[in-house]
């Protein structure tokens, strides 16, 4: 293993190191976004390690937590955070679960934020769910009458298939804040291996050849090794999908992965989940003003309660808090300021500008229309 830091590419030694680290020791949902491009790669000297982060500020962020075995990630942590001592950084785990939450929470040095929720399913009871609700069904009889049909494509199949690009350009056009990067990248399809890809496709005829079906979406899933389970890293719509093709290619996909034996199902993170809302008084008050304006005021470039009714509404058999723990007696704007800067391309604040010229030109063009 490496002792320095590499900037990830698809032919880099380091790429395949982590991703097979990955695929041993992976627990947290996102620890498969480590492999993503522009991920700054981190392998512990002692242990077989990894750790995927972006620095931005005088902060290392990292993505989710290390990965490592669990009992080695009190010692990875340890090495890790001194490493960034010595370069005057301090260190903030973006996107943590239950285990860095345990081993670090309530320490004497440490600070955490209540980022979100993410919905969890045994993919047998998603199955099941789905069948039980009427809502449900008379979506995927919806998408099925308009000769939508999903299978999976392999990854040597779907690696920078041009139909797929359209599709995923498409529905990024209909994204009011401009592509982000970090744990929510978009552009994964020249990085399948490992990942399983499932795609909605349309047909002009009842015909069962897929000769003349058109890619109208797909879902990408991210496997969390540890927990013998998938994480829907995306599932993505393109503009001439009919109603009901995101949830027949998320019934289709949750059910290969339940007959493969999977015991473990993640949508992921859902910002500033309600279910969240009742433990945010114990941040500080600075904290707590942010996330109400951004919840109250940003929901014209992330609708973080559409997309929450959305998961909801597949009946999760539990929702699992996602934390942000950081290295500091107090939680931080500087580290608040990174996490945003970690995510967007430029500055945030050039973001969330570039947002609200994106909104303010779609809706004049709504009113064209109209």
């Amino acid at each position: 293993m490496h002792t320095t830091d590499h900037i990830t590419s698809p032919a880099d030694t380091a790429y395949e190191n982590a991703r097979d680290l990955v695929l041993r020791y992976g627990w947290n949902a996102t620890a498969f976004q480590i492999v993503n491009p522009g991920i700054t790669l981190h392998f512990d000297a002692e242990e077989d390690a990894v750790i995927g982060y972006v620095a931005k500020n005088g902060v290392r962020v990292v993505a989710g937590a290390p990965v490592c075995a669990e009992n080695a990630l009190e010692r990875v942590i340890a090495r890790f955070e001194n490493d960034a001592a010595k370069h005057g950084q301090h260190v903030c785990y973006f996107g943590a679960a239950e285990r860095v939450m345990n081993l670090l929470g309530n320490r004497p040095g440490y600070s955490s934020v209540i980022l979100g929720a993410q919905p969890v399913w045994t993919p047998q009871n998603f199955v099941e769910r789905v069948a039980a609700s009427a809502s449900l069904r008379q979506q995927l009889s919806r998408a099925r009458s308009k000769r939508v049909r999903v299978r999976e494509w392999q990854a040597h199949e779907a690696h920078e298939h041009p139909a797929l690009s359209r599709v995923l350009a498409e529905w990024l056009e209909t994204r009011t804040l401009p592509p982000m990067q970090f744990l929510v990248q978009p552009e994964t399809l020249s990085r399948l291996t490992g990942r399983r890809i499932f795609v909605a496709e349309q047909s002009s005829s009842d015909a069962s050849s897929h000769s003349d079906a058109v890619p109208i979406g797909f879902v990408i899933l991210s496997p969390v090794a540890a927990r013998n389970g998938w994480f829907t890293e995306q599932f993505v719509r393109g503009k001439n999908a009919p109603n009901g093709t995101i949830e027949l290619l998320l019934a289709s996909t949750v059910e290969a992965v339940a007959q493969h034996g999977a015991e473990y199902l993640t949508m992921g993170l859902v910002p500033l989940a309600r279910q969240t809302w009742g433990s945010h008084e114990f941040h500080p008050l600075w904290l707590r003003m942010a996330l109400q304006f951004v919840h109250r005021y940003g929901q014209r470039f992330y609708n973080f309660d559409g997309l929450e009714t959305f998961k909801a509404k597949f009946s999760p058999d539990a929702w699992e808090t996602v934390y942000a723990v950081s290295n500091e007696h107090r939680f931080s704007p500087r580290t608040l300021y990174a996490i945003a800067h970690a995510f967007s391309h430029h500055s945030p604040f050039l973001s969330v500008a570039h947002g609200a010229w994106r909104s303010l030109r779609q809706e004049w063009r709504w009113c064209q229309r109209r």
